[in-house]
């Protein structure tokens, strides 16, 4: 028996690895998110279980600690159950909350590697998150706030210098910008926001940090700031 935490990327099927692909094909049970591709699904033998465990911004229709303990219960079936999770699941996507529960209950579990958002939207919409002379590093923070009121200290994070992919932070963004600006950084500094990145409907809004906050952007949104986010090195086009 195996729970096998897999990272389906960000959206476009083809992201999946060799690996998870792999593990889908042999799978009794596939417990699977919002953001997971519904022909990823199709993947799994047709006498899998399929169970919907999806979340949405300010809904979470399943709580996270009856995931956990749905992944032990399934574990201990002896069944060969993956955990299908968008983007990789080790990324805030909660994978490490799963993982410690599944080492508590003594549930044998392996953690496939997904290709993380942070860095593969940006490439579809034609932005490099490092570039030399432009941008030697990247940082990537969630814009989501914790439900203990944790929140990011954005001052500081203004100064660290490179590129900052912020994740969840769509509804938050005036607010984060705000504080960026307070931090230090300059209010021309370019922003892109990528809707739905890697996928057939994926827009690119491109702004500044004094003006992004005057666009609507919706979640899932992926949101790029530096100097990076000017570049326009397209070669995805979207249907």
């Amino acid at each position: 028996m195996t729970v096998y935490l897999v990272g389906a990327g960000p959206g476009d099927p083809g992201l999946l690895t060799v690996k998870g692909a792999e593990v889908l094909g042999r799978a009794d049970v596939v417990v699977y998110d919002r953001l997971s591709v519904a022909s990823l699904l199709e993947l799994a033998p047709d006498a899998a279980e399929r169970i919907s465990v999806g979340k949405a911004p300010g809904r979470a229709p399943v709580p996270q600690s009856d995931i956990n303990a749905l992944l032990v219960a399934r574990g201990r079936t002896g069944a060969t159950v993956v955990r299908l999770k968008g983007g990789d699941p080790f990324v805030f996507a909660r994978g490490g909350e799963e993982a410690q529960a599944l080492l508590a209950a003594r549930v044998p579990f392996e953690v496939v590697p997904g290709i993380t958002s942070a860095i593969a939207v940006p490439a579809y919409a034609g932005i490099p998150v490092t570039m030399r002379h432009a941008a030697l590093s990247f940082t990537v923070v969630t814009g989501h706030q914790d439900a203990g009121g944790g929140d990011v200290d954005w001052e500081a994070i203004a100064r660290v210098g490179g590129t900052l992919v912020v994740l969840m932070g769509a509804a938050r963004i005036a607010s984060i910008a705000s504080r960026l600006m307070a931090g230090g950084l300059a209010p021309d500094t370019p922003v892109a926001a990528v809707h739905w990145g890697t996928r057939p409907e994926q827009q690119v809004t491109r702004a500044t940090l004094a003006t992004i906050g005057d666009h609507d952007l919706a979640p899932p949104s992926t949101v790029v700031i530096g100097a990076v986010a000017a570049l326009d090195l397209s070669w995805f086009s979207p249907s």
